[in-house]
């Protein structure tokens, strides 16, 4: 467990940008520096893989292991280069989702076995967030809120059925995590979401700071 850690999950139009600045703001406020990042992505390379990863009109489409082993090989450089350094420092790291993501979209997504996921993550990982804030908001309302938004990516693209089956994961995830895990309801307006996410961030800081 990484207490510094901090993660965000949720499906589309969950609001996870908006909470990750009031969060980021929080915690410089509580004292030490704070890295903001997400996946896929967080350093040059990692931004490549997601490039091949959510280009919409790629006509070699990964399957759902290449989709994966993508995932894990953006995930192995963020963790290498980002993560882990900046845990090392002392400084607070924020991500704009983490592994749970794939057990989500590529396990119950995609159908991929959560101990294939569960064996990557142990070993190109090695890392879990002391605290993963889930954005939990009904599938109809994120997608109506994501749209007018860029054009949809190829996984935006993807049926109500596969964020139906994310949105179930994720909250089994929570369910079997209670301590980690503090699911917050994103169908609320912004700035309700985004003050109930700063004070679990709050009882998670007294929490740590009781020991």
């Amino acid at each position: 467990m990484a207490p510094r850690l901090i993660t965000l999950e949720g499906g589309e139009g969950a609001g996870k940008s908006t909470v990750l600045a009031a969060l980021a703001q929080a915690l410089r406020v509580h004292g030490g520096e704070v890295v903001t990042t997400r996946e896929p992505g967080g350093t040059p390379l990692a931004e490549r893989i997601r490039e091949l990863l959510l280009h919409p009109d790629n006509a070699d489409a990964p399957t759902a292991e290449t989709e994966l082993l993508l995932m894990f090989a953006s995930r192995a450089q963020h963790v290498s280069v980002v993560v882990q350094p900046a845990l090392a420092r002392g400084d607070w790291v924020l991500s704009d989702r983490f592994t749970d993501a794939s057990f989500a979209y590529q396990g119950a997504g995609r159908g991929v076995d959560a101990a294939t996921i569960r064996q990557l993550e142990a070993r190109f990982v090695g890392l879990r967030p002391g605290l993963t804030l889930l954005l939990d908001v009904p599938v109809a309302v994120g997608r109506a809120r994501a749209q007018g938004r860029a054009a949809p990516d190829r996984i935006e693209s993807e049926a109500d059925g596969f964020f139906e089956c994310v949105r179930a994961t994720y909250r089994e995830l929570a369910a079997a995590e209670p301590r980690r895990f503090h699911v917050i309801d994103a169908s609320q307006p912004a700035e309700q979401v985004a003050a109930a996410a700063v004070a679990a961030l709050d009882r998670y800081l007294q929490r740590m700071d009781r020991g």
